[in-house]
């Protein structure tokens, strides 16, 4: 039993990875009492190796709802270096795998510390649009993500959020409790090879449509349990973004824009 608890995040003390299966059922119970958590695709998820894991960013929930979707491995983390002001909240997301990561810098340090934890066969999980969206939608995935992908050269592991934005929008200081609903989808693995072989700005814009159709796979069966969302599609730099209103003399047509 010790062997395979320590294949879920090689290197790491005993303490801490019981301290993570504990707060993995602590948590599962909560999200799943308050907001009826589904976790698709876990099959995809490598039992041994290195992996980074990229996910679209809704809310404070995010980190763990990514890892309740990985039962079989623990993830690790970039954080905010600010959360690790407050000394107890911060000790307890270090003991959970977290690294300080400094925004708006090229924090090579979070990066080299990620790569390290990468060469002991961890899981490393990253926000590539570095920040929560302000508007349900997912925004351009930045290029710290990519230097983080092309150094580490491991597969990729995408991953999609839905609902945790109507749940917990950025400016709210805490989580609606009822009548919310979250789901999370993991895809299967995509090689580095196939990634780095593309330009930087084709390759994230790549893994960015791959996150954004996997999120919009979630959008039915939320909508089909009574969740109401008010997210949009993936900002794609490229294609231009709809009208904020109807141009003069437009005439709808009654049809509703198909999901996923």
């Amino acid at each position: 039993m010790l062997r395979a608890l320590r294949r879920h995040n090689p290197g790491r003390s005993l303490s801490g990875l019981l301290l993570y299966e504990f707060c993995w059922h602590l948590c599962w119970l909560g999200l799943t009492l308050f907001y009826r958590l589904r976790c698709f695709g876990s099959q995809h998820v490598p039992a041994d190796g290195a992996f980074l894991v990229v996910v679209n960013h809704q809310s404070h929930f995010d980190p763990v709802l990514a890892g309740m979707a990985m039962r079989r491995r623990h993830l690790n983390f970039l954080a905010r270096s600010t959360l690790f002001k407050n000394p107890l909240f911060g000790g307890l997301i270090a003991r959970l795998n977290a690294v300080p990561l400094k925004q708006g810098e090229g924090d090579r340090g979070a990066i080299r510390t990620s790569l390290e934890q990468l060469a002991e066969g961890r899981a490393m999980l990253v926000f590539p649009e570095g920040s929560r969206t302000g508007d349900g939608r997912m925004h351009q995935f930045k290029r710290g993500a990519w230097l983080l992908m092309s150094k580490a050269g491991c597969p990729i592991l995408p991953v999609a959020v839905e609902g945790a934005y109507d749940t917990w929008k950025r400016g709210s200081p805490l989580p609606r409790l009822f009548g919310r609903r979250i789901a999370v989808r993991i895809g299967p693995p995509i090689p580095a090879q196939t990634l780095l072989a593309m330009p930087a700005d084709e390759g994230l814009r790549y893994l960015a449509r791959v996150v954004d159709d996997l999120r919009q796979s979630l959008v039915e069966p939320l909508e089909r349990s009574g969740m109401r969302l008010t997210t949009g599609p993936f900002i794609d730099a490229e294609e231009p973004e709809p009208p904020a209103s109807p141009p003069p003399g437009h005439v709808a047509t009654g049809q509703s824009q198909p999901v996923g």
